[in-house]
């Protein structure tokens, strides 16, 4: 039996209210997915997990990489590249890890993305006392007896680079405290701890003049070369991954010279 003008009626109110509701319905479910394919919704903090070595170009940068990203703030967390690495297996979190060295970020590789960058390098000095008290002239000098020497421990970088720096003058390296980081070395030697030790040129100027130092010759010298990367399963993958890019771009070079690193020779 066909409809009733009446029953005809009601069905294309029906029709109507229902198409109704639906608009707003379908706008909602259509913000919340592009809201879910836009990432992040605010500004991203980046956890860097970086060298002591680097404490005061990294604060530096975070305020220039903020110009150009305005959306992306740094949160650099210093300390012993072998102790930042730690902290990646240890499920702490992190979105970029920056070393003294390869082998410290080789040592973090599962939790890393594939792609590095080779971001600074510097070379190394020995630190003495102001004024250089134990008139000390080279390597050589601090495997005399009585030297109150401290070195780098050979699970660190620094650590590493010493005894590479002592292979190639081929002096004995004899220690009487070892320590995690240049930065923890250079204040055995701050506060008298020490007589000597070698530590990376550009940590020099943290000391003043509360430290003095010795050059190394370049033949028995040692190139340090800091490497960066994206964590792997970072909160904000992209934005590591950006940020480690643009280490290697001029404007960030010029920051890492203008605290006295050079610029990487190689692939970057």
């Amino acid at each position: 039996m066909p409809d009733s003008p009446r029953a005809r009626r009601c069905g294309a109110v029906g029709r109507v209210r229902a198409s109704a509701l639906l608009v707003p319905l379908v706008s909602l479910v259509l913000l919340g997915l592009a809201a879910g394919c836009g990432g992040s919704s605010g500004p991203v903090t980046l956890t860097v997990l970086a060298s002591s070595s680097l404490t005061e170009v990294f604060g530096e940068m975070s305020a220039a990489y903020r110009q150009s990203h305005p959306d992306v703030r740094l949160a650099p967390e210093f300390g012993g590249s072998a102790e930042m690495a730690d902290k990646l297996s240890e499920h702490d979190p992190g979105d970029v890890l920056a070393t003294a060295d390869t082998v410290s970020l080789n040592q973090a590789d599962p939790y890393l993305d594939g792609h590095r960058r080779a971001i600074a390098a510097t070379g190394l000095t020995i630190a003495v006392g102001p004024g250089n008290p134990r008139r000390i002239r080279g390597l050589a000098d601090l495997d005399r007896r009585g030297m109150r020497v401290v070195a780098g421990a050979p699970s660190v970088p620094i650590g590493r680079y010493t005894r590479q720096a002592f292979a190639k003058a081929g002096v004995a390296l004899q220690t009487t405290a070892e320590e995690i980081s240049s930065r923890a070395v250079l204040d055995r030697i701050r506060v008298g701890d020490a007589d000597a030790g070698v530590v990376y040129i550009t940590d020099l100027r943290s000391a003043g003049v509360a430290v003095s130092s010795v050059p190394i010759p370049a033949n028995e010298n040692v190139t340090a070369t800091y490497s960066a990367a994206a964590v792997k399963d970072g909160a904000h993958r992209d934005d590591a991954d950006e940020f480690v890019s643009w280490l290697v771009t001029p404007e960030a070079q010029r920051l890492f010279n203008k605290y006295g690193f050079t610029t990487p020779v190689g692939p970057q």
